[in-house]
């Protein structure tokens, strides 16, 4: 029997459908428990019809930064801010967290719609909806503009990706955490191809739908890039075809970084500046499955460098990726060093040990000859 094209590519779309449907079997995370997380309903428009959920620290003073942290599918705005511990970071460290939330009438799984352009396009659907709770957030809270940052994984990190895209003006940075290129796709049969076969593309034509997106003429955000090598959900391709896309805005070169380091199956690229600015990094991490990278705590008064909770897609591989991520933001504060001393009058340091995150990256710079010692 003769197979017609239209017939073989209904057939492969059903075949990821199902492949998709499997790797997210579970429900979604019941709603019920919102963490702590305050919900604010008028906010604007809402043209996405999106839920926003923030956490505001007691007593957080004027030109805080703002972190906004977006979920992946099958999870709630609350799961995600527990299994990586954004809220607990922002009070440590003085910012406020926004987490949009989709709602199931929305999509099904509870994806932000990443794929869909509606939604992808400046002023209009899901980015809107986000656009506007951070306006909201900024007036509100008097936060400082010029240090908006944002993250997600998987759908999240492809609705990270356009809003990077679509509104760089707004965001100082981003990280992205298992997702895909601004406008890998533009329909679901198309979502599906880039997730499990991405298409290698020149720098350039990852770059142009990032240009046409806004009449953006200043400094793009600098970003940082997540893949885990053993992730069967999106394919690791695609930190690759990102890295394109976002060094080209740069003026850089995947392959030229300005230094990697490789220790215990992760591997850490760096691009800089011609001011030794950190532009774009890539964490890539061997053992990852899709997920958030954690070193999750395991009890009550553990050490610095365990963060959050381990559960799906939330994932305890011995690395703190929100930790890292606030430090290439700029916002994790200077180590401090710490001695004790002995009775016998000797002093000993207890300095905490820096995060394999935090080691690889001076190794770089080390590398690059841009750091001593």
């Amino acid at each position: 029997m003769t197979v017609t094209p239209a017939l073989h590519g209904l057939d492969r779309l059903i075949r990821l459908r199902q492949r998709w449907s499997h790797l997210h079997a579970g429900a979604r995370e019941a709603p019920a428990d919102e963490g702590g997380l305050e919900e604010i309903a008028d906010f604007g428009a809402n043209p996405g019809g999106l839920r926003m959920l923030v956490h505001v620290p007691p007593g957080l003073g004027p030109d805080a930064p703002l972190v906004v942290a977006l979920h992946g599918c099958t999870q709630t705005a609350a799961g995600y801010d527990r299994g990586c511990g954004w809220s607990v970071m922002a009070d440590r460290l003085g910012f406020a967290v926004l987490l949009p939330e989709q709602r199931s009438a929305n999509n099904p799984k509870g994806c932000f719609n990443w794929f869909e352009p509606e939604h992808t396009r400046r002023d209009a659907g899901e980015v809107a909806s986000i656009r506007q709770m951070v306006a909201w957030m900024l007036r509100r809270h008097r936060l400082d503009p010029r240090r908006v940052f944002v993250t997600g994984l998987s759908a999240g990190g492809g609705m990270g990706m356009a809003l990077l895209a679509c509104y760089p003006e707004v965001f100082a940075a981003g990280a992205i955490i298992a997702g895909l290129p601004y406008r890998a796709a533009a329909s679901v049969p198309q979502a599906f191809e880039a997730m499990f076969h991405p298409q290698a593309r020149s720098a350039a034509e990852r770059a142009a739908p990032v240009r046409a997106a806004s009449a953006h003429a200043g400094r793009w955000p600098r970003l940082s890039v997540w893949q885990g090598g053993a992730d069967r959900t999106v394919a690791p391709a695609n930190a690759e075809e990102i890295l394109k896309q976002w060094l080209e805005l740069h003026g850089l070169a995947l392959e030229r970084p300005s230094g990697s380091a490789s220790a215990d199956g992760v591997t850490h690229r760096l691009w800089l500046g011609t001011d030794g600015q950190r532009l774009v990094e890539a964490h890539g991490i061997d053992r990852l499955a899709h997920g958030v990278p954690l070193n999750p705590l395991r009890e009550e008064g553990d050490a610095e460098g365990r963060l959050g909770q381990a559960g799906p897609y939330m994932l305890d591989v011995g690395l703190s990726s929100t930790h890292a991520i606030l430090d290439f933001w700029g916002l994790a504060p200077a180590p401090q060093r710490a001695f004790v001393v002995d009775r016998h009058g000797e002093a000993r340091e207890v300095t905490e040990r820096p995060s394999l995150a935090a080691r690889l990256l001076r190794k770089a710079l080390r590398i690059a000859g841009l750091r001593d010692g």
